[in-house]
């Protein structure tokens, strides 16, 4: 990796991606999930990407408040949906990970998704940092946490 500030996200996406109706079901989404072997699929409604469903909210959300297979599954979707472009840099997803707590987000370019960047394709770059590379993502973490603490912000 030459210049960690000039890979963007279109490098390391996933462009297959699975997304769904907002009125399909809460059972029908965990089959088509378990089918692709995926850990999330994006909510569509109208053709526009509105949510996102993680196999945590099932876990977390169907079995805290009791909701029936049959419910649709807008009831446990993630939103407001936060996203990025396929031109972003990895720091501006890593940043937004970060900042929201959340470990996927879908790529959306003029209201069409395009495809998904989870934090393990993040670590996955990671892995073939130069030493560099390293130093720099780390100084831009700290600056970015001592910004919170300055008197000038």
């Amino acid at each position: 990796m030459d210049n960690p500030k000039a890979i963007t996200i279109a490098d390391v996406m996933t462009k297959s991606v699975i997304s769904v109706d907002a009125s399909i079901t809460i059972n029908e989404a965990a089959k088509m999930m378990e089918d692709a072997k995926v850990g999330a699929m994006i909510v569509m409604e109208n053709n526009l990407p509105i949510g996102i469903v993680t196999d945590r909210d099932f876990a977390v959300k169907v079995v805290a408040h009791a909701y029936q297979i049959s419910t649709p599954i807008k009831q446990i979707m993630s939103s407001p949906l936060f996203s990025v472009s396929s031109s972003d840099s990895i720091r501006i997803a890593s940043d937004l990970m970060h900042d929201r707590g959340i470990r996927k987000l879908p790529v959306i370019d003029d209201d069409n998704l395009v495809g998904i960047i989870t934090s393990t394709d993040i670590v996955r770059l990671l892995a073939v940092c130069t030493e560099d590379d390293m130093r720099d993502m780390y100084f831009h973490s700290v600056a970015k946490i001592f910004s919170n603490y300055s008197p000038y912000n």
